[in-house]
């Protein structure tokens, strides 16, 4: 059986460094990087907390109401 070993991966200030100037050199504007990072990470904690938003809200450390209008703007856009 071959041993084989999974390089490191790259701390998350790394990635998050590389991420920051690929988009820069993308001409990705700062509101537009915000957007986009706020959306996945609002997202993301909802889909952890089975679509509850209120223990998305405790995760996240603010309101309920906070989540719900940005997770609903975020998810369902006006036509």
């Amino acid at each position: 059986m071959k041993n084989t070993v999974n390089p490191p991966q790259p701390r998350l200030k790394e990635r998050i460094e590389t991420l920051c100037r690929d988009m820069i050199e993308k001409g990705i504007l700062f509101s537009e990087a915000m957007e986009h990072f706020e959306r996945c990470f609002i997202t993301e904690v909802v889909r952890r907390n089975g679509g509850n938003l209120t223990r998305a809200a405790t995760s996240l450390g603010i309101h309920r109401n906070t989540v719900s209008k940005k997770f609903n703007h975020r998810n369902h856009p006006k036509r």
